[in-house]
């Protein structure tokens, strides 16, 4: 149970800085090669952006199955290879789902965000207050609306962070088989 509730931390870590890296790769990416379009090296630098996709909805496949033990269909992309390179750019820019994966990506930032905050309160939360024994004397710490400075109130503080730590445990489960969802979700539309 320990190590599924460490596994699910890493999990949602991980959302977050693939949602942010999603985000800043197409925004910066897309931009330059799509202000770059009127020039001859414009139309391949977008090809070769919109080509990505396949192998980071292969990366949020894999890492879902490692973390969340959910198996999703592989992403299936038809690559055309024999035709000369303008035809491919026509083939890649007028996929729509290329673009769609691309928004789908993009979205992770949002999920990763979440996933950051809910690291924050599930893991810190109850950490903080399972210290608190060790903690009160050095800091001043305040628990809802009760200020804690004796022993017996870091006590009670710490017994509020078992509990808060089982929950934390539920909760954490929950929130990485919903993400693992998602990409599920993302690859059978996708595929469609």
């Amino acid at each position: 149970m320990k190590l599924g509730f460490i596994q699910n931390g890493y999990f949602l870590l991980l959302t977050f800085v693939t949602g942010l890296f999603y985000f800043c790769f197409y925004m910066v990416a897309l931009s330059l090669s799509l202000s770059l379009s009127f020039t001859v090296i414009g139309i391949p630098l977008v090809t070769r952006v919109l080509r990505t996709t396949t192998t980071f909805i292969q990366f949020e496949r894999t890492q879902t199955k490692i973390y969340t033990d959910i198996t999703t269909a592989p992403y299936n992309k038809k690559i055309t290879t024999d035709v000369s390179v303008w035809v491919y750019a026509k083939l890649e820019l007028t996929d729509r789902r290329n673009w769609f994966a691309v928004f789908w990506l993009m979205q992770k930032l949002v999920i990763g965000l979440v996933s950051l905050i809910s690291v924050a309160v599930l893991y810190l939360g109850p950490l903080a207050f399972l210290l608190a024994p060790l903690l009160y004397r050095y800091i001043d710490l305040n628990v809802i609306f009760m200020r804690v400075d004796t022993l017996g109130e870091s006590l009670f503080t710490m017994g509020l962070g078992a509990v808060l730590a089982a929950i934390s445990v539920k909760l954490s489960d929950r929130l990485a088989k919903t993400i693992g969802g998602y990409t599920r979700t993302m690859i059978q539309q996708l595929d469609r």
